[in-house]
């Protein structure tokens, strides 16, 4: 393995971790910054695809403000747990990777499902092109379960 293929692994496992930690701090700001500016976040089952940080931070931020359908309290406190990263392929101005993650929540384990992702450089960072979220299930007791 070369050098820029060592570097560019590591920039994107940093972005994977800067999602996640933004994530379980409820730093919108932060997490939309982990996309390019024309980046996509898709969840499955979920409302129309959000493109750019801007549409993802407002996104977001509504879903999460609206009104909570289940009747049940929003969680104090989340953890991401990722999981099992797998470079599916690796170029110098694209990547594409593959993981796992469960989500800890008041409950316990609240959620868990798949990351599907593309990352370019942009800068001396590297920042999701796209993002396909895919939950593959939800605890009975889940305080995210839309």
């Amino acid at each position: 393995m070369q050098m820029w293929e060592l570097e560019t692994r590591e920039s994107v496992r940093q972005t994977l971790a800067d999602y996640t930690a933004a994530t379980d701090r409820f730093d919108l700001g932060a997490l939309a910054a982990c996309f390019g500016a024309e980046g996509v976040l898709e969840f499955t089952g979920g409302q129309l695809p959000l493109t750019g940080p801007e549409a993802i931070e407002a996104g977001l931020g509504a879903a999460m403000g609206g009104p909570r359908d289940s009747g049940r309290p929003a969680p104090s406190f989340v953890r991401h747990h990722v999981a099992s990263v797998r470079f599916e392929s690796v170029a110098a101005d694209r990547v594409h990777t593959s993981s796992y993650f469960a989500v800890y929540t008041d409950v316990g384990l609240d959620h868990w499902g798949r990351y599907r992702d593309v990352l370019v450089p942009v800068g001396q960072r590297w920042l999701f092109a796209s993002r396909k979220v895919s939950v593959d299930g939800f605890s009975k007791e889940s305080l995210m379960a839309q």
